[in-house]
């Protein structure tokens, strides 16, 4: 029997598509989240024991990310449930600039067990699936970081970087750096969208102190004005992050999607329509 692996975030942006591919190729998978059976839940480890029986593979994913505060207690407790329950390899998806997701890195890397890290880039997907979705169907997006160059990632990447990384031992003991082909700034990326939809969107660079304001406006919550703060003031332009690296080729043995080609795809479903008003 093929092996049994579990999927933590098996629903979310990259989660999801790993699910998807290993199912393809006959593997055993379950997936890790509240509403699966058995859960799965971040902030109930009296979950973990019955989601990891049985697994001998998984993929990390953490919500909302490994920087946050009480994430690297939270990956050591479920560093300790996966030797405990017999998991022999961890794939752990991680980001490009994050110090506090290092230490996360580390725990994994030290755990005795097999791994891969996945130091992911921002994602392509981010512009359609989360946080800059509403601005963009709204035709006005101001940011901060207005001059930040970002080799944007598709998640269609990770997932498939994943999938050899869990697979393959030939991984095993590897730390991988996934970029796409090519540097943008967010003026950059909302001229494609606009070009691709055929709308007027502009563009408008701010302040983060205003953006944060922003936010607090109109009741994002809390935590998630903090890791937003974080993102941009510590990691969107940290040393590195401008670097474009050719990991997902030398793994995948083709080139990394660009971001036009997802755009391309992504405006096919109609969820830049300006009409739109529910997020995707």
């Amino acid at each position: 029997m093929k092996s049994n692996i579990l999927i933590i975030g098996g629903t979310g942006k990259t989660g999801r598509k790993v699910v998807q591919k290993l199912q393809k190729l006959n593997y055993e998978v379950r997936i890790g989240s509240r509403s699966a059976s058995p859960a799965f839940d971040w902030n109930n480890p009296g979950t973990w024991e019955g989601a990891m029986d049985g697994i001998e593979k998984m993929y990390v994913t953490f919500q909302p990310d490994l920087a946050v505060p009480g994430a690297l207690d939270t990956i050591e407790a479920l560093t300790r449930q996966a030797l405990k329950s017999g998991v022999r390899k961890i794939v752990l998806l991680s980001g490009k600039g994050e110090r506090e997701a290092e230490l996360c890195e580390q725990v994994i890397m030290h755990s005795g067990m097999d791994f891969t890290i996945v130091r992911a880039s921002w994602f392509n997907q981010n512009f359609s699936e989360s946080f800059f979705l509403d601005p963009i169907i709204a035709g006005h997006v101001a940011l901060p970081k207005a001059e930040a160059k970002v080799p944007y990632v598709d998640t269609e990447d990770i997932a498939d970087v994943v999938v050899e990384a869990l697979l393959e031992e030939r991984h095993n003991g590897q730390m991988y750096e996934l970029t796409g082909p090519r540097l943008l700034t967010f003026k950059d990326v909302i001229a494609e969208i606009a070009a691709a939809t055929g709308r007027d969107i502009e563009f408008t660079p701010i302040s983060l102190d205003a953006y944060v304001k922003m936010l607090e406006e109109v009741n994002v919550p809390a935590d998630y004005i903090w890791l937003i703060n974080y993102l941009f003031a510590e990691v969107l332009d940290a040393k590195g992050n401008d670097v474009i690296s050719n990991d997902i080729e030398k793994i995948l043995g083709r080139k990394s999607k660009d971001f036009s080609e997802y755009v391309q795809e992504t405006v096919q479903s109609g969820v830049w329509n300006a009409q739109t008003t529910k997020s995707a």
